[in-house]
């Protein structure tokens, strides 16, 4: 060290040691300690304040990961219900083709208060009649369609409930026509067959139509084969709109699916 040169001093003195010991210091190496010392301070300062949020968001992962696993799982089970209710929809379609028709009531026709004419088919002039001018059974298909059988006959009461007669699922106000000529037996309201016409036919023989939405003839009416009687409904005891069909003889049901041999496709 250079004489005169600047210094800090430190004596060093053990307990019960005569003697002590000294040190000097330059200015300079001092400084530069402290300077050194505050950078370092100041470095670590630095390291804290970047790593605590890194520390932080580090903690976070585990949870991170385990609402990424929720999220992928609760996507999964939404691709699955995706799937069944495509898989149901299809169905649905299938069901409604199989049906031929569309057998939602018509809003129109369920809140109509005045008779909402039903659809016409024109048929050239050259084309055969379907209806003959005879009075044989009834033997005609009632409907301009031929629907789609929900229901067949049933007569064993051990094992179902009776069923004397067919139910064709059609739409509300499909054109309901006669199955034979006679005369109108009887018209009204049952619980069972809401709105129903009864015909009388040849040889004791009588067909039923119930679950109309309206009667377009009154008892004492004669009617020829294949004239309209009714529009088709959902009245009485139905879960669906569709057309009850029944053929009688001496108070005798009758499976129509054998009696019907006209207008079925």
């Amino acid at each position: 060290m250079k004489p005169g040169a600047r210094a800090y001093t430190i004596m060093v003195q053990r307990d019960g040691a005569l003697e002590s010991r000294t040190f000097r210091i330059p200015v300079w190496v001092a400084r530069a300690g402290a300077v050194g010392g505050g950078a370092a301070v100041l470095l670590l300062a630095l390291l804290l304040a970047f790593y605590g949020p890194i520390a932080r968001a580090a903690a976070r992962v585990p949870g991170l990961q385990r609402d990424v696993a929720r999220l992928r799982a609760d996507n999964a089970k939404i691709v699955t219900l995706s799937a069944a209710v495509d898989s149901l929809e299809q169905r649905y379609a299938q069901v409604r083709k199989m049906i031929g028709a569309d057998i939602v009531p018509d809003p129109l026709r369920h809140a109509a208060t005045l008779p909402v004419a039903p659809a016409i088919r024109a048929t050239p002039r050259s084309a055969t009649r379907r209806f003959g001018a005879d009075s044989l059974p009834p033997h005609y298909w009632p409907l301009d369609d031929t629907g789609f059988l929900t229901r067949g006959q049933v007569s064993d009461t051990a094992r179902d409930e009776a069923h004397p007669g067919i139910d064709i699922a059609v739409p509300t106000g499909s054109v309901v026509r006669a199955a034979g000529g006679g005369t109108v037996a009887q018209t009204g309201q049952d619980p069972e067959y809401g709105w129903f016409v009864l015909l009388q036919h040849v040889d004791g023989y009588q067909s039923m139509y119930g679950h109309l939405s309206r009667r377009l003839v009154a008892k004492g009416d004669t009617v020829a084969a294949g004239q309209v009687i009714g529009l088709s409904g959902n009245t009485g005891r139905s879960t669906a709109p569709h057309l009850h069909f029944e053929i009688r003889r001496q108070g005798t049901s009758l499976d129509p699916l054998t009696m019907v041999k006209e207008g079925r496709q």
